[in-house]
Protein backbone atom coordinates (compact mmCIF):
# COMPACT_ATOMS: atom_id res chain seq x y z
CA UNK A 1 0.00 0.00 0.00
CA UNK A 2 1.56 3.41 -0.85
CA UNK A 3 0.18 6.89 -0.28
CA UNK A 4 1.10 8.65 -3.47
CA UNK A 5 -0.27 12.17 -2.84
CA UNK A 6 -1.28 12.31 1.05
CA UNK A 7 -5.43 12.26 1.42
CA UNK A 8 -5.77 12.02 -1.96
CA UNK A 9 -4.04 9.48 -3.99
CA UNK A 10 -3.17 5.59 -3.33
CA UNK A 11 -1.82 2.65 -4.74
CA UNK A 12 -2.89 -0.95 -3.91
CA UNK A 13 0.14 -3.18 -3.98
CA UNK A 14 0.48 -6.83 -2.70
CA UNK A 15 -3.02 -7.27 -2.33
CA UNK A 16 -3.75 -9.70 -5.46
CA UNK A 17 -2.24 -10.72 -8.52
CA UNK A 18 -2.99 -6.67 -9.96
CA UNK A 19 -2.63 -3.53 -8.32
CA UNK A 20 -5.32 -1.48 -7.87
CA UNK A 21 -5.28 3.03 -6.63
CA UNK A 22 -8.23 5.28 -5.31
CA UNK A 23 -8.59 8.74 -5.15
CA UNK A 24 -10.61 10.01 -2.51
CA UNK A 25 -12.88 13.10 -4.36
CA UNK A 26 -15.31 15.28 -2.17
CA UNK A 27 -18.26 12.83 -1.32
CA UNK A 28 -16.78 9.81 -2.68
CA UNK A 29 -13.95 7.74 -3.62
CA UNK A 30 -12.67 6.79 -7.45
CA UNK A 31 -11.38 2.94 -7.88
CA UNK A 32 -8.84 2.47 -10.66
CA UNK A 33 -9.26 -1.55 -11.10
CA UNK A 34 -10.87 -3.56 -8.27
CA UNK A 35 -8.02 -6.74 -7.59
CA UNK A 36 -8.67 -10.13 -8.76
CA UNK A 37 -11.51 -11.91 -6.80
CA UNK A 38 -14.58 -11.00 -5.01
CA UNK A 39 -12.74 -11.64 -1.35
CA UNK A 40 -9.16 -9.95 -1.81
CA UNK A 41 -11.75 -6.75 -3.11
CA UNK A 42 -13.48 -7.25 -0.12
CA UNK A 43 -9.99 -6.58 1.91
CA UNK A 44 -9.55 -3.85 -0.50
CA UNK A 45 -12.66 -2.17 1.12
CA UNK A 46 -11.34 -2.38 4.29
CA UNK A 47 -7.98 -0.65 3.12
CA UNK A 48 -10.12 2.34 1.81
CA UNK A 49 -11.73 2.01 4.48
CA UNK A 50 -8.87 3.40 7.04
CA UNK A 51 -8.34 6.06 5.22
CA UNK A 52 -12.05 7.17 4.63
CA UNK A 53 -15.56 6.44 4.45
CA UNK A 54 -16.61 7.96 1.84
CA UNK A 55 -18.38 5.14 -0.83
CA UNK A 56 -16.75 4.11 -4.14
CA UNK A 57 -19.32 5.82 -6.37
CA UNK A 58 -16.77 4.94 -9.68
CA UNK A 59 -15.01 2.46 -10.93
CA UNK A 60 -12.96 2.93 -14.11
CA UNK A 61 -10.96 -0.12 -15.86
CA UNK A 62 -7.73 0.38 -16.98
CA UNK A 63 -8.60 -2.77 -19.45
CA UNK A 64 -10.54 -5.87 -19.77
CA UNK A 65 -8.14 -8.50 -17.91
CA UNK A 66 -9.88 -10.24 -15.44
CA UNK A 67 -7.46 -10.05 -12.71
CA UNK A 68 -8.06 -6.14 -13.00
CA UNK A 69 -12.09 -6.52 -12.64
CA UNK A 70 -12.57 -9.70 -10.46
CA UNK A 71 -13.34 -8.19 -7.27
CA UNK A 72 -15.74 -5.37 -8.73
CA UNK A 73 -18.93 -6.90 -7.78
CA UNK A 74 -17.53 -6.45 -3.90
CA UNK A 75 -18.32 -2.83 -4.62
CA UNK A 76 -21.74 -2.79 -5.71
CA UNK A 77 -23.78 -1.34 -2.70
CA UNK A 78 -22.61 2.01 -3.22
CA UNK A 79 -24.14 1.83 -7.12
CA UNK A 80 -20.98 2.76 -8.71
CA UNK A 81 -20.73 3.98 -12.51
CA UNK A 82 -18.27 1.55 -14.16
CA UNK A 83 -16.17 3.55 -16.75
CA UNK A 84 -14.51 1.62 -19.56
CA UNK A 85 -13.45 2.18 -22.90
CA UNK A 86 -14.35 0.24 -25.89
CA UNK A 87 -11.74 -1.88 -28.30
CA UNK A 88 -9.87 0.05 -30.78
CA UNK A 89 -10.37 -2.94 -33.14
CA UNK A 90 -12.88 -5.50 -33.09
CA UNK A 91 -12.48 -8.57 -31.34
CA UNK A 92 -12.73 -11.24 -34.15
CA UNK A 93 -15.51 -13.56 -35.03
CA UNK A 94 -16.34 -16.33 -33.67
CA UNK A 95 -13.59 -16.94 -30.64
CA UNK A 96 -16.01 -18.13 -28.26
CA UNK A 97 -15.26 -21.13 -30.83
CA UNK A 98 -11.88 -21.35 -29.43
CA UNK A 99 -13.01 -21.24 -25.71
CA UNK A 100 -11.98 -24.72 -24.73
CA UNK A 101 -8.42 -24.30 -25.84
CA UNK A 102 -7.87 -21.03 -24.48
CA UNK A 103 -9.06 -21.74 -21.39
CA UNK A 104 -6.72 -24.92 -21.28
CA UNK A 105 -3.70 -22.78 -22.23
CA UNK A 106 -4.88 -20.11 -20.16
CA UNK A 107 -4.86 -22.77 -16.89
CA UNK A 108 -1.51 -23.94 -18.00
CA UNK A 109 0.01 -20.41 -18.55
CA UNK A 110 -1.11 -19.65 -15.14
CA UNK A 111 -0.03 -22.38 -12.91
CA UNK A 112 -3.91 -22.88 -11.72
CA UNK A 113 -3.84 -26.15 -11.31
CA UNK A 114 -0.15 -26.40 -9.85
CA UNK A 115 0.57 -25.89 -5.83
CA UNK A 116 2.27 -22.93 -4.39
CA UNK A 117 5.68 -24.83 -4.68
CA UNK A 118 5.41 -25.38 -8.64
CA UNK A 119 3.92 -21.96 -8.60
CA UNK A 120 6.00 -19.73 -7.14
CA UNK A 121 5.00 -16.55 -8.66
CA UNK A 122 3.58 -15.40 -11.64
CA UNK A 123 5.97 -12.74 -12.54
CA UNK A 124 3.91 -9.67 -11.79
CA UNK A 125 2.42 -10.07 -8.33
CA UNK A 126 0.91 -13.02 -5.93
CA UNK A 127 -0.73 -15.86 -7.56
CA UNK A 128 -4.62 -14.98 -8.28
CA UNK A 129 -7.12 -15.33 -5.60
CA UNK A 130 -9.16 -17.86 -7.31
CA UNK A 131 -5.68 -20.22 -7.73
CA UNK A 132 -5.37 -19.91 -3.10
CA UNK A 133 -9.28 -20.56 -2.44
CA UNK A 134 -9.58 -16.63 -1.80
CA UNK A 135 -12.52 -15.93 -3.55
CA UNK A 136 -13.64 -16.40 -7.48
CA UNK A 137 -14.29 -13.55 -10.33
CA UNK A 138 -16.63 -11.21 -9.22
CA UNK A 139 -16.83 -8.88 -12.68
CA UNK A 140 -19.32 -6.42 -13.42
CA UNK A 141 -20.12 -5.02 -16.62
CA UNK A 142 -19.38 -1.39 -17.34
CA UNK A 143 -22.38 1.22 -17.04
CA UNK A 144 -20.20 3.84 -19.20
CA UNK A 145 -18.43 3.00 -22.41
CA UNK A 146 -16.77 5.17 -24.03
CA UNK A 147 -15.52 5.20 -27.84
CA UNK A 148 -13.64 8.21 -27.91
CA UNK A 149 -9.83 8.46 -28.16
CA UNK A 150 -10.01 10.65 -25.26
CA UNK A 151 -12.11 11.80 -22.60
CA UNK A 152 -11.75 14.91 -19.90
CA UNK A 153 -14.43 14.01 -16.85
CA UNK A 154 -14.81 15.60 -13.98
CA UNK A 155 -15.32 13.31 -10.97
CA UNK A 156 -16.85 14.48 -7.78
CA UNK A 157 -14.19 17.28 -7.53
CA UNK A 158 -11.41 15.18 -9.19
CA UNK A 159 -10.56 15.98 -12.97
CA UNK A 160 -9.34 13.59 -14.71
CA UNK A 161 -8.73 12.89 -18.80
CA UNK A 162 -8.97 8.82 -19.85
CA UNK A 163 -7.33 8.48 -22.89
CA UNK A 164 -6.92 5.19 -25.25
CA UNK A 165 -3.75 3.47 -24.90
CA UNK A 166 -3.72 0.49 -26.91
CA UNK A 167 -0.69 -2.20 -25.94
CA UNK A 168 -0.97 -5.61 -23.50
CA UNK A 169 -5.18 -4.76 -24.45
CA UNK A 170 -7.03 -3.45 -27.16
CA UNK A 171 -9.22 -1.42 -24.94
CA UNK A 172 -6.75 -0.24 -22.45
CA UNK A 173 -6.85 3.39 -21.16
CA UNK A 174 -4.37 5.68 -19.30
CA UNK A 175 -5.63 7.78 -16.25
CA UNK A 176 -3.86 11.40 -16.01
CA UNK A 177 -4.52 13.75 -13.11
CA UNK A 178 -3.57 16.61 -13.59
CA UNK A 179 -3.94 18.19 -10.39
CA UNK A 180 -0.53 15.90 -8.79
CA UNK A 181 0.67 14.65 -12.38
CA UNK A 182 0.07 11.32 -11.65
CA UNK A 183 -0.51 8.79 -14.36
CA UNK A 184 -2.06 5.39 -14.19
CA UNK A 185 -0.54 3.39 -17.01
CA UNK A 186 -2.75 -0.26 -16.80
CA UNK A 187 -0.22 -2.94 -18.45
CA UNK A 188 1.12 -0.81 -20.56
CA UNK A 189 4.00 -0.95 -18.40
CA UNK A 190 5.47 -3.37 -15.40
CA UNK A 191 8.66 -4.32 -13.83
CA UNK A 192 9.67 -6.88 -16.21
CA UNK A 193 9.74 -7.32 -20.17
CA UNK A 194 5.94 -7.31 -20.62
CA UNK A 195 4.03 -9.99 -22.70
CA UNK A 196 4.53 -9.04 -26.29
CA UNK A 197 2.87 -12.19 -27.05
CA UNK A 198 1.03 -14.05 -24.57
CA UNK A 199 1.42 -18.27 -25.07
CA UNK A 200 -2.08 -18.87 -23.75
CA UNK A 201 -2.71 -17.14 -27.01
CA UNK A 202 -4.58 -13.88 -28.22
CA UNK A 203 -5.37 -11.20 -30.90
CA UNK A 204 -2.05 -10.10 -32.04
CA UNK A 205 -0.73 -6.88 -29.84
CA UNK A 206 0.36 -4.67 -31.88
CA UNK A 207 3.61 -3.92 -30.22
CA UNK A 208 3.87 -0.81 -33.15
CA UNK A 209 0.83 0.67 -31.38
CA UNK A 210 2.20 -0.03 -27.93
CA UNK A 211 5.15 2.02 -28.62
CA UNK A 212 3.22 4.74 -29.99
CA UNK A 213 1.36 4.19 -26.13
CA UNK A 214 4.55 4.34 -24.60
CA UNK A 215 5.62 7.45 -26.23
CA UNK A 216 2.06 8.93 -25.09
CA UNK A 217 2.89 8.23 -21.91
CA UNK A 218 6.37 10.02 -21.59
CA UNK A 219 4.75 12.99 -23.32
CA UNK A 220 2.84 13.75 -20.03
CA UNK A 221 6.03 14.34 -17.71
CA UNK A 222 4.56 12.41 -14.66
CA UNK A 223 5.68 12.55 -11.62
CA UNK A 224 4.37 9.71 -10.45
CA UNK A 225 3.69 6.01 -12.78
CA UNK A 226 1.20 4.00 -11.46
CA UNK A 227 0.86 0.52 -13.10
CA UNK A 228 -1.35 -1.82 -13.00
CA UNK A 229 1.58 -4.92 -11.73
CA UNK A 230 4.34 -4.07 -9.69
CA UNK A 231 5.50 -1.11 -7.67
CA UNK A 232 4.86 2.60 -8.83
CA UNK A 233 7.93 4.58 -10.40
CA UNK A 234 8.35 8.49 -8.07
CA UNK A 235 9.64 11.32 -9.78
CA UNK A 236 9.89 13.02 -13.08
CA UNK A 237 13.08 11.71 -13.97
CA UNK A 238 12.70 8.57 -12.62
CA UNK A 239 9.51 7.89 -14.68
CA UNK A 240 10.90 9.39 -17.88
CA UNK A 241 13.96 7.05 -17.54
CA UNK A 242 12.11 4.04 -16.88
CA UNK A 243 9.31 4.85 -19.53
CA UNK A 244 12.19 5.44 -22.05
CA UNK A 245 14.19 2.81 -21.45
CA UNK A 246 10.86 0.58 -22.08
CA UNK A 247 9.94 2.10 -24.97
CA UNK A 248 13.62 1.68 -26.69
CA UNK A 249 13.49 -1.86 -25.84
CA UNK A 250 10.58 -2.92 -27.12
CA UNK A 251 10.90 -0.99 -30.45
CA UNK A 252 14.81 -2.69 -30.78
CA UNK A 253 13.12 -5.96 -30.92
CA UNK A 254 10.28 -4.90 -33.07
CA UNK A 255 12.69 -3.21 -35.43
CA UNK A 256 15.12 -5.81 -35.28
CA UNK A 257 12.79 -8.45 -35.96
CA UNK A 258 11.24 -6.86 -38.55
CA UNK A 259 14.83 -6.34 -40.21
CA UNK A 260 15.75 -10.10 -39.79
CA UNK A 261 12.14 -10.76 -41.65
CA UNK A 262 12.59 -8.50 -44.31
CA UNK A 263 16.23 -10.45 -45.03
CA UNK A 264 14.12 -13.62 -45.49
CA UNK A 265 14.83 -15.05 -42.26
CA UNK A 266 12.66 -17.83 -40.77
CA UNK A 267 11.00 -17.64 -37.64
CA UNK A 268 13.27 -19.54 -36.09
CA UNK A 269 16.37 -17.49 -37.57
CA UNK A 270 15.10 -14.64 -36.45
CA UNK A 271 14.35 -15.55 -32.93
CA UNK A 272 17.88 -16.90 -32.52
CA UNK A 273 19.16 -13.65 -34.19
CA UNK A 274 17.60 -10.95 -31.76
CA UNK A 275 19.02 -10.45 -28.26
CA UNK A 276 18.47 -7.52 -26.24
CA UNK A 277 21.55 -5.37 -25.56
CA UNK A 278 23.06 -5.55 -22.34
CA UNK A 279 22.17 -1.77 -21.48
CA UNK A 280 18.65 -2.99 -21.39
CA UNK A 281 19.10 -6.44 -20.76
CA UNK A 282 20.98 -5.69 -17.29
CA UNK A 283 18.06 -3.27 -15.88
CA UNK A 284 16.00 -4.76 -13.29
CA UNK A 285 12.35 -4.26 -14.74
CA UNK A 286 13.67 -5.63 -18.27
CA UNK A 287 14.09 -9.29 -17.05
CA UNK A 288 12.26 -12.09 -18.73
CA UNK A 289 10.26 -13.04 -15.93
CA UNK A 290 6.59 -12.85 -18.09
CA UNK A 291 7.16 -12.52 -21.01
CA UNK A 292 10.35 -13.27 -22.94
CA UNK A 293 12.16 -11.60 -26.42
CA UNK A 294 12.39 -15.27 -28.30
CA UNK A 295 8.19 -15.21 -27.74
CA UNK A 296 8.00 -11.68 -28.38
CA UNK A 297 10.00 -11.84 -31.51
CA UNK A 298 7.74 -15.10 -33.00
CA UNK A 299 4.86 -13.02 -32.12
CA UNK A 300 5.70 -10.11 -34.34
CA UNK A 301 6.64 -12.32 -37.06
CA UNK A 302 3.36 -14.24 -37.17
CA UNK A 303 1.63 -10.87 -36.53
CA UNK A 304 2.95 -9.42 -39.82
CA UNK A 305 2.92 -12.62 -41.79
CA UNK A 306 1.46 -14.94 -40.57
CA UNK A 307 2.08 -18.79 -40.39
CA UNK A 308 4.44 -19.15 -43.36
CA UNK A 309 8.55 -18.60 -43.27
CA UNK A 310 8.84 -18.49 -46.91
CA UNK A 311 10.41 -22.13 -47.69
CA UNK A 312 7.76 -24.11 -49.83
CA UNK A 313 9.02 -27.22 -48.36
CA UNK A 314 6.45 -25.91 -45.35
CA UNK A 315 3.83 -25.32 -47.88
CA UNK A 316 2.25 -28.78 -47.60
CA UNK A 317 4.36 -30.49 -44.95
CA UNK A 318 3.96 -34.37 -44.71
CA UNK A 319 1.47 -35.62 -41.67
CA UNK A 320 3.49 -35.04 -38.68
CA UNK A 321 2.71 -39.33 -38.06
CA UNK A 322 4.32 -39.76 -41.31
CA UNK A 323 7.34 -37.79 -40.64
CA UNK A 324 8.00 -39.00 -37.45
CA UNK A 325 7.55 -42.60 -38.75
CA UNK A 326 10.23 -41.80 -41.86
CA UNK A 327 12.32 -40.24 -39.53
CA UNK A 328 12.28 -42.80 -36.49
CA UNK A 329 12.79 -45.28 -39.14
CA UNK A 330 16.25 -43.29 -40.34
CA UNK A 331 17.19 -43.29 -37.02
CA UNK A 332 17.16 -46.85 -36.36
CA UNK A 333 13.59 -47.28 -34.94
CA UNK A 334 12.04 -46.52 -31.90
CA UNK A 335 14.48 -48.39 -29.22
CA UNK A 336 17.41 -46.22 -30.48
CA UNK A 337 15.28 -43.56 -30.25
CA UNK A 338 14.21 -44.32 -26.45
CA UNK A 339 17.77 -44.67 -26.13
CA UNK A 340 19.00 -41.11 -27.41
CA UNK A 341 16.14 -39.96 -25.48
CA UNK A 342 17.88 -41.30 -22.20
CA UNK A 343 20.92 -39.96 -23.06
CA UNK A 344 19.97 -36.70 -23.73
CA UNK A 345 18.52 -36.33 -20.28
CA UNK A 346 21.92 -38.12 -18.97
CA UNK A 347 23.35 -35.16 -20.27
CA UNK A 348 21.03 -32.76 -19.58
CA UNK A 349 20.34 -31.77 -22.75
CA UNK A 350 16.31 -31.51 -22.08
CA UNK A 351 15.15 -29.46 -24.51
CA UNK A 352 16.31 -32.69 -27.63
CA UNK A 353 15.13 -34.94 -25.17
CA UNK A 354 10.94 -33.65 -25.25
CA UNK A 355 12.36 -32.92 -29.39
CA UNK A 356 12.79 -36.92 -29.87
CA UNK A 357 9.93 -37.68 -27.69
CA UNK A 358 7.50 -35.80 -29.47
CA UNK A 359 8.80 -38.08 -32.78
CA UNK A 360 6.99 -40.75 -30.39
CA UNK A 361 4.21 -39.76 -28.99
CA UNK A 362 3.47 -38.51 -32.87
CA UNK A 363 3.41 -42.15 -33.91
CA UNK A 364 1.18 -43.18 -30.86
CA UNK A 365 0.11 -41.03 -28.70
CA UNK A 366 -0.05 -43.64 -25.93
CA UNK A 367 3.57 -44.37 -25.77
CA UNK A 368 4.20 -44.81 -22.15
CA UNK A 369 7.84 -44.32 -22.10
CA UNK A 370 7.55 -41.42 -23.83
CA UNK A 371 5.32 -39.69 -22.50
CA UNK A 372 6.97 -40.01 -19.16
CA UNK A 373 10.46 -38.90 -20.29
CA UNK A 374 9.28 -35.82 -22.22
CA UNK A 375 7.38 -34.90 -18.84
CA UNK A 376 11.01 -35.22 -17.25
CA UNK A 377 12.60 -33.48 -20.05
CA UNK A 378 9.85 -30.48 -19.36
CA UNK A 379 10.07 -30.28 -15.76
CA UNK A 380 13.57 -30.01 -16.02
CA UNK A 381 12.81 -27.24 -18.70
CA UNK A 382 10.48 -25.11 -16.25
CA UNK A 383 12.96 -25.15 -13.49
CA UNK A 384 15.31 -23.35 -15.50
CA UNK A 385 12.92 -21.02 -17.41
CA UNK A 386 12.65 -17.45 -15.82
CA UNK A 387 9.60 -16.74 -17.52
CA UNK A 388 6.66 -17.79 -15.08
CA UNK A 389 4.59 -18.47 -17.89
CA UNK A 390 6.80 -20.57 -19.38
CA UNK A 391 7.65 -22.79 -15.83
CA UNK A 392 4.16 -22.80 -15.24
CA UNK A 393 3.15 -24.04 -18.82
CA UNK A 394 6.33 -26.40 -18.40
CA UNK A 395 5.24 -28.26 -15.65
CA UNK A 396 1.30 -28.45 -16.03
CA UNK A 397 1.85 -29.70 -19.30
CA UNK A 398 3.89 -32.38 -17.81
CA UNK A 399 1.64 -33.65 -15.05
CA UNK A 400 -0.90 -33.58 -17.64
CA UNK A 401 0.99 -36.07 -19.54
CA UNK A 402 1.25 -38.13 -16.63
CA UNK A 403 -1.93 -37.83 -15.70
CA UNK A 404 -3.15 -39.33 -18.88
Amino acid sequence: MAEIIPGSVYHVIGYGHSNAGFIIAENSVILIDTLDSDERAQTLKSLIARYTNKPVKTIIYTHGHPDHRGGSGAFMDSNPEIIAFAPCKPVLGRMNALQDVLNQRGIRQFGYQLNNEEALTQGLGIREGKAQGEGQYAIMPPTTVYQEDSVLRSLDGIELELAAAPGEADDQILIWLPAHKVLFCGDNYYGCWPNLYAIRGSQYRDVSAWVDTLNKLIAYRAHYLLPGHTRPIIGETAVQETLTNFRDAIDYVLTETLKGMNQGLTMDEVAEAVKLPEKWAKLPYLGEFYGTVSWSVRGIYAGYVGWFDGNPTHLNPLPPAVQAQKTVALMGGAETVLSAIRQALSEQDYQWSVVLADLLLAMDRSHKQAKEYKAQGLVELGHRETSANGRHYYLAYAKELLAE
